[in-house]
């Protein structure tokens, strides 16, 4: 191997670094507040996860709070469905994804129309065109408008037995309609070329500029990639992604890394993000309480490598095999995770419940122990009042009378250990 290629050595702290800066977890208000955070985060991260678990707060906002102190969940409808500088669409899972990158997204949409989506196979064309003269005619609707249907038995666990639903399902993987509002899980559908306002839509990102995306969203949200951490959950990007890195290693752009643990798994960083490695860390008293869909979180393996701790998401692990509890949320002092705490959000008595603390990597040992705590409980009472907020606020309207502070009371421990 020529010296040009030689692998740079990087140490895990040092991966952890470059990687919670590239994820800017390293810094207090990296994005500012308002719906303008919102569409500055989401284009920097590239997508944020949606999904549908609601033991604490739903992930795509529990995301964005991580990284917006003062976020509010107004901000996200507010760039969704006025701004419109966000949209909803699948990257390896359902997610909010900048609109600017929409035309990376149309090849997908066109090939769904081409050639079906597998879990849609069974979508009448009746039912199609149903949904879509409902659309033209009546403008957008979610599907608790539809109350004609025929209900049919559900293909598998999560699929709705209303035919209109599957319809409203398909013709948004198609790109026909997209998700102008959501309410919880509630989706307002549109039109797409009426809910942007097109008079044409984008021209769809070729299969080249496509990688260049892939490759370029990665550099930018995680600082040193991997082919894995590139094409999360799609091989077949896999082998255009690794002829571009090797392009630019011959060019200089990028340079291989020896990482610390990962053995022969490659890794590449830009020079600038390994100069980086070496400043600074990121300041203990920044605790970050991450959901489990979090990037920094959602690729275990990764996760395992930089940060020496294998999360395990267990709501469908049974009980008396659940190590961290059944919602777990991961806890970054600084820059190590040091817990795994499993809560709960009581909506009605107004609490954060803490099922069980386990404590992991550093807050493993008892030295730093009383530290640890004194800082994540700072963080959990604020989590806790982000938490509660809109339904203070709705408390609050109902009474007609001025906002106050919530009364906030996060239970004891049910486990330390």
């Amino acid at each position: 191997m020529s010296r040009a290629t030689k692998p740079h050595p990087l140490t895990k702290a040092e991966a952890r670094r470059i990687w919670l800066r590239a994820q800017r977890l390293d810094i207090p208000a990296p994005f500012g507040d308002g719906p303008a955070a919102v569409a500055a985060a989401v284009a920097h991260l590239g997508y944020v996860q949606i999904d549908t678990i609601n033991v604490i707060e739903r992930c795509h906002h529990h995301i964005l709070y991580s990284r917006i102190p003062a976020y509010a969940r107004a901000d996200l409808r507010q760039a969704q469905s006025v701004d419109k500088s966000v949209f909803e669409y699948w990257t390896h899972a359902l997610s909010y994804v900048p609109t600017n990158d929409l035309r990376f997204c149309l090849p997908a949409m066109r090939r769904h129309r081409r050639e079906g989506h597998r879990w849609f196979a069974s979508v009448k064309p009746a039912d199609t065109r149903k949904v879509m003269r409902l659309l033209r005619r009546d403008g957008a609707l979610t599907i608790r408008d539809i109350e004609d249907d025929v209900l049919t038995e559900k293909e598998h666990l999560w699929a709705s037995r209303k035919p209109s639903k599957r319809a409203l399902q398909l013709a948004f993987y198609t790109g026909h309609v997209t998700i102008s509002a959501r309410s919880g899980m509630l989706k307002t559908y549109e039109l797409m070329t009426r809910h942007f306002g097109w008079d044409q839509p984008p021209k769809p990102a070729s299969a080249a500029e496509i990688t260049t995306y892939l490759l370029e969203r990665a550099l930018r949200s995680q600082g040193l990639v991997s082919l894995d951490s590139v094409c999360h959950l799609d091989a077949p990007s896999k082998a255009p992604v690794r002829r571009l890195i090797e392009a630019r290693v011959r060019r200089g752009e990028l340079k291989p890394v020896a990482l610390e643990g990962a053995g022969k798994q490659e890794h590449w960083a830009r020079p600038e993000a390994l100069e980086q490695g070496t400043q600074t860390a990121a300041s203990e008293s920044l605790v970050h309480i991450l959901s489990p869909f979090d990037p920094l979180i959602i690729q275990r393996k990764r996760t395992e490598l930089f940060f020496d701790y294998g999360h395990r998401f267990e709501a469908y692990v049974p009980r008396a095999k659940r190590q961290f509890g059944y919602f777990a949320l991961p806890v970054l002092v600084g820059e190590d995770i040091v817990a795994a705490i499993d809560l709960k959000t009581d909506r009605q008595d107004r609490k954060l419940l803490m099922q069980k603390w386990s404590w992991v990597g550093k807050g493993a040992g008892r030295g730093r122990r009383s530290e640890y705590t004194r800082r994540i409980e700072q963080e959990l009472h604020r989590f806790e009042r982000f938490q509660l907020a809109d339904q203070v606020l709705a408390e609050e309207l109902t009474a007609t009378r001025r906002p106050s502070a919530p009364n906030l009371n996060i239970c004891s421990r049910i486990d330390d250990h």
